[in-house]
């Protein structure tokens, strides 16, 4: 397999020579720790002080890793991209509220997606995460199998109604939906529901599509089984495949409440985990769709040499390549190259609301092993590759 993660000129060829030096930057502030914990104490204490500080933020760090503040605002993004056959999957960022009015417009707004969506081939997917859509205390008590006040119910029924809404909406537009994983005491009660959309719309193909956070040593047993109950009933399967988000929550959960980590016991261990979940994939795309959303390299390669030993087209409509917009572009932007099918994560969002998404992503980039310190030596090479070549804007 060629290896060519390592095309910078690719990678690289929509960021001007200002936007290329704003990510060098980014990437090195990520890298240092200490600074993370200073600048994001800093930014929450900015943000509830009412400081006015969106400009700063939306000049740096906003507009790396985010598309815009609405669904039109990130349209630029998107057709920039698709001019090098990178599609992207709006995705609305604001967190998840405790009461119902931020619920429904998180519908609204995934709806008016949508539509986008339908009239933009640039955005094959659209994605909504579960906690958007219900609160989260309620798919804790759900997991935990509590019995439901009448009220409750009425809520959960609420909930049902947006995730059959967005669903049928997706099915009748012919448009994939991704949505999105949950901490694992939750995440139960998420997978009984989206099962449920994907037995009523994924009669022919897969439109709705779960996502398996496979830093779970569970998660192959459960695949194995969402197969099976395919098989015998009639239904196709989409999964997004992704490590996972909640590592340290999961563990320190697990700990104070004395229960065995869900978590696997090491990163190697999660890499074999999330490898083998793509090979069964693979084995079955007669029912299994598969959006590998990775930003690890090894086994993007695998997957690749998997479709070659299985002779799948590059651009086979059910295996699609995903990775978050303002990282990882060196994979992202090779593989579309090839013709691989390849979609970014473009989050959306007043600047305010997208906070805590985007702190995430500082904390996740600054706790995974050798991401940062990639991210730098390929923006490295491409400011050299600039300057000895003369490549300018």
């Amino acid at each position: 397999m060629d290896r060519i993660f390592e095309d910078t000129s690719t990678a690289f060829s929509l960021k001007t020579d200002s936007e290329l030096e704003r990510a060098y930057f980014l990437f090195k502030m990520i890298a240092n720790e200490p600074l993370v914990r200073i600048g994001t104490a800093m930014t929450n204490f900015a943000l509830k002080a009412h400081l006015p500080v969106d400009g700063l933020i939306r000049a740096t760090v906003f507009d790396h890793f985010c598309g815009g503040v609405n669904e039109a605002d990130c349209m630029p993004v998107v057709d920039k991209m698709w001019g090098k056959h990178v599609c992207s999957v709006l995705d609305y960022s604001v967190e998840g509220k405790d009461d119902e009015d931020p619920l429904d417009n998180t519908l609204a707004m995934v709806l008016k997606v949508l539509d986008f969506v339908k009239e933009k081939e640039a955005i094959p997917f659209a994605v909504f995460k579960p906690t958007g859509y219900g609160r989260f205390a309620l798919f804790k008590k759900i997991g935990a199998g509590v019995k439901l006040t009448k009220k409750e119910e009425a809520e959960w029924e609420r909930v049902v109604a947006r995730f059959d809404t967005t669903c049928k909406k997706a099915h009748d537009l012919d448009v994939a939906l991704l949505i999105d994983a949950e901490e694992s005491w939750i995440q139960d009660a998420a997978d009984a529901l989206v099962e449920r959309m994907m037995r009523k719309y994924n009669t022919k193909k897969a439109v709705v599509f779960n996502t398996l956070q496979l830093y779970r040593w569970d998660r192959m047993d459960y695949l194995k089984q969402l197969h099976e109950k395919a098989i015998s009933d009639g239904f196709k399967i989409g999964i997004k495949a992704v490590r996972g988000a909640y590592m340290e929550k999961e563990n320190e959960r697990a700990e104070r409440k004395g229960y065995p980590t869900p978590i696997c016991a090491s990163k190697k261990e999660s890499d074999a985990n999330f490898d083998r979940a793509v090979v069964y994939m693979v084995q079955h795309l007669d029912v299994i769709s598969i959006f590998a959303g990775t930003h690890n390299e090894h086994s993007t390669y695998r997957l690749l040499e998997l479709m070659q030993t299985n002779q799948v087209a590059n651009n086979d409509p059910r295996i699609w390549f995903g990775q978050l917009y303002g990282m990882s572009d060196h994979i992202s932007f090779n593989l579309a190259a090839k013709g691989f099918n390849v979609a970014k994560y473009l989050p959306f969002g007043p600047v305010r609301d997208v906070m805590p998404y985007l702190i995430r992503r500082a904390e996740e980039n600054t706790s995974v092993a050798g991401q940062t310190t990639r991210e730098l030596s390929l923006l490295k090479k491409e400011r050299k590759r600039r300057k000895i070549w003369g490549v300018g804007l």
